[in-house]
């Protein structure tokens, strides 16, 4: 074949391979999930923030102001990691008066009953608002099988049931999917997804956005809402209420 032909062929290709890309762009952008940017705060008024360390010194008394109501902050991770932002995170959130919950970065590859004794002597002496949270995701765990993963995320549940603690999963739909449905129904669900919800699924609080500001921050705050009115909210933290011993 001579080079001019194979110069022919190879620009015809490049052309089609060009054109596929410029029109196939809209056509997916039209028919993925579109970010939410902001919740319908008609629908769903109470707002709250979840943080950790990796977010530096939030504003507290301003996310008060802007109207936020709540804060769900990490306390620990696996069976020893304390984060190490937690004791002041709680104190000057609680003094902003702010609503507070921890959660607990779940490790698939860690002992269940260490990883509640982890989280549990994190946050004792502490008064909490929110039941405890269990962070459940495959982003940040290596691979294990499912089974594997309930068996310790059971033997989790079963010493923070028997410490009398109450607790609320924290998963994406993946996870709901995988993990929680048919097997962790009775622990009320934190969901984080960033396109529309989905309200089949039998959510208590929605984390729709990752890329929230409190004032000038340079850091994004992850963004949730809570499912119903104030007064389900306030009639929900005071069936909640917890002093870690």
């Amino acid at each position: 074949m001579k080079l001019t032909t194979k110069l022919g062929i190879a620009g015809c290709v490049a052309a089609v391979a060009a054109a596929l890309v410029f029109f196939a762009r809209p056509i997916y952008k039209a028919l993925s999930p579109k970010p939410v940017e902001e919740a319908d705060l008609t629908e769903f008024p109470v707002r709250g923030i979840d943080i950790s360390s990796h977010n530096g010194s939030v504003d507290f008394d301003l996310a008060a102001s802007m109207g936020f109501r709540f804060v769900i902050m990490k306390a620990s991770e696996g069976s020893d990691f304390k984060d190490a932002a937690f004791i002041d995170n709680i104190r000057r959130a609680r003094e902003a008066g702010l609503k507070v919950g921890v959660y607990h970065f779940f490790r698939f590859d860690a002992d269940g009953r260490m990883q509640a004794l982890n989280l549990l002597h994190s946050v004792r002496g502490r008064r909490l608002d929110m039941p405890l949270v269990i962070d459940l995701e495959e982003w940040g765990n290596p691979q294990v099988a499912t089974s594997a993963v309930v068996s310790r995320l059971e033997t989790m549940l079963a010493a923070l049931d028997d410490a009398s603690m109450s607790v609320m999963l924290y998963t994406n739909k993946d996870g709901y999917y995988r993990f929680v449905r048919g097997r962790f129904d009775r622990y009320p669900l934190w969901l984080c997804s960033f396109s529309e919800i989905d309200r089949s699924i039998p959510w208590t609080f929605w984390q729709y956005s990752h890329r929230g500001r409190i004032g000038d921050t340079a850091r994004y705050i992850d963004m949730n809402i809570f499912r119903g009115d104030t007064t389900a909210w306030n009639a929900w933290v005071d069936a909640h209420p917890m002093l870690m011993q």
